[in-house]
C-alpha cells in the first residue's frame, strides 16, 4: 500500500526542478509515491521529468498536452493518487532531508483530518520563517474554530496547500480538489472548504519546505491577466460561505480577506499593462457590488482610513451589465 502520494506540479522550471527532485529523492521511502505532473513545459523540465522518473524511487510522471494551471496540474494529481495520506510541493520549492516522513508520523500521533505547518520563505538569499497563524500547536482542533475573527489572520489566511498533509478521507469526501483553471488564488477557496467541511485538523511547528518567492516565471511576480483570477476564486469562497449553516458569522471574514485583497492589488496597479488595469478597477468593483451589502459596510467601517476609501470610491463606480454578470 502507499503511505503517502506527493502531488508536484512542473511548469517551465528547468533553473529549479532539480533541486526540488534532489530534495524528494531525500524523501523517499518504499511506501511514496512522487506524482510529477508536467504542466506542458516547452524547455527543458520535460527531460529533467524523464530522469527523474528513472531514478527516483516511487516517481511517476503526468503529462498535460495543455497547459491548464497550478489547479489542473494538482487535480491530475489528486486524480491519480494511491496514497492513504496526501500533500503538495511546487516545482520551484524543496524540503528538508526526511521531513515527508516527519510530517507523516505528525499526523499518524494526532489522528486528524488535515495537519499545517509552518514554512521557510527564500527570497534570494534571505530566508525567513513563516508561522500557521495560530498559538496552539500539536493538539486536535475543530477547522471550524479557527476560522474567526474577522480582522486578524487566522489559519484560511495561511492558505499554502503545500503546508501540510492531508488524509485520503477528506479526497473521498470530494474536498481536495482545486477548482479547475484557476491561475492563481487556487489555495483560497480550498482552504475555506476545508476549514468549513473537514471535521479535524492541528498545526505543528515542523519546519520543512522551503519556498521560493521572486522566481521570474511565477504569477506573483507578472502583471497579466491570470492574475484577475484571484476575483473569480473569492467569489467562490463568498457564494460557498453564504451557503453555510454559520454563514452570519463567517460571512463577516470571508468579505473583509476579499476586500483587503483588492486593495492589495489596485495599491499595486502600475505593475499592470494598462488595458488590465482597467479591467483589474471593472471587475473589482463589480466584486463589490455583488457582495452582501450589509456585511460590506461592516468591513469597510472595520477597516484602517486608506484601504476603506479607496474601496469606497471603487464602490462608487459605475459598472457594465456584463462586467456585473
Amino acid at each position: 500500500m502507499v503511505k503517502l502520494s506527493v502531488i508536484v506540479p512542473f511548469y517551465n522550471v528547468q533553473t529549479y526542478a532539480p533541486d526540488t527532485l534532489k530534495s524528494l529523492a531525500a524523501n523517499a521511502r518504499d511506501d511514496f509515491e512522487f506524482l510529477l505532473v508536467d504542466d506542458c513545459s516547452r524547455d527543458e523540465t520535460p527531460e529533467i521529468l524523464a530522469r527523474a522518473e528513472r531514478d527516483l524511487p516511487g516517481s511517476r510522471v503526468l503529462r498535460h498536452e495543455q497547459n491548464g494551471g497550478l489547479a489542473t496540474a494538482r487535480n491530475t494529481g489528486l486524480d491519480a493518487a494511491r496514497g492513504e495520506y496526501l500533500t503538495f510541493l511546487d516545482g520551484d520549492d524543496w524540503l528538508a532531508p526526511d521531513y515527508f516522513p516527519q510530517l507523516l508520523s505528525a499526523i499518524e500521533e494526532l489522528g486528524c483530518d488535515f495537519l499545517r505547518t509552518d514554512h521557510v520563505q527564500c527570497t534570494a538569499r534571505a530566508r525567513a520563517v513563516h508561522r500557521v497563524p495560530h498559538g496552539r500547536r500539536g493538539v486536535v482542533l475543530n477547522p471550524r474554530d479557527v476560522i474567526l475573527p474577522a480582522d486578524r489572520s487566522t489559519p484560511v489566511d495561511y492558505a499554502y496547500a503545500w503546508a501540510g498533509i492531508y488524509h485520503r478521507r477528506l479526497l473521498d469526501d470530494g474536498l481536495l480538489h482545486f477548482r479547475d483553471g484557476l491561475r492563481t488564488a487556487e489555495d483560497r477557496p480550498w482552504i475555506w472548504r476545508l476549514h468549513r467541511e473537514a471535521k479535524s485538523m492541528a498545526i505543528v511547528g515542523l519546519l520543512g519546505v522551503f519556498y521560493r518567492r521572486g522566481v521570474a516565471s511565477s504569477l506573483t511576480q507578472i502583471g497579466d491577466a491570470r492574475q484577475l483570477d484571484f476575483l473569480r476564486a473569492f467569489d467562490q469562497v463568498i457564494e460557498e460561505t453564504a451557503r453555510d449553516r454559520d454563514a452570519e458569522v463567517l460571512l463577516p471574514k470571508a468579505v473583509r480577506t476579499y476586500c483587503a485583497i483588492i486593495s492589495h492589488q489596485l495599491g499595486a496597479i502600475e505593475r499592470f499593462e494598462p488595458p488590465i488595469a482597467r479591467k483589474l478597477r471593472s471587475m473589482s468593483a463589480a466584486a463589490l457590488k455583488r457582495m452582501p451589502q450589509d456585511v460590506l459596510k461592516e468591513a469597510l467601517d472595520s477597516m484602517d482610513t486608506q484601504r476603506a476609501s479607496r474601496l469606497r470610491r471603487l464602490r462608487r463606480r459605475p459598472v457594465s451589465a456584463e462586467v456585473a454578470a
